[in-house]
């Protein structure tokens, strides 16, 4: 996702994305450890991208609430 489409959520839909995106991470993840071939093998770069994405909201609001 987009940082602008991210930044629009709420925390809490933020947080849910990131548990969901980390998820669908282990899971790809465990496929091609196992050698399975992936539908889309560019997926888990993008959703490294949205990972780091939700953290650095998540570390920007700590920051500026703290």
């Amino acid at each position: 996702m987009k940082f602008k489409e991210l930044k629009s959520l709420s925390a809490t839909d933020r947080e849910k994305k990131l548990i969901e995106a980390k998820q669908e991470l282990i899971k790809l993840n465990g496929q091609v450890i196992t050698g399975t071939t992936l539908k889309s093998p560019g997926q888990i770069k993008q959703l490294k991208r949205t990972v780091a994405r939700l953290l650095t909201l998540k570390n920007e609001e700590k920051l500026n609430n703290g």
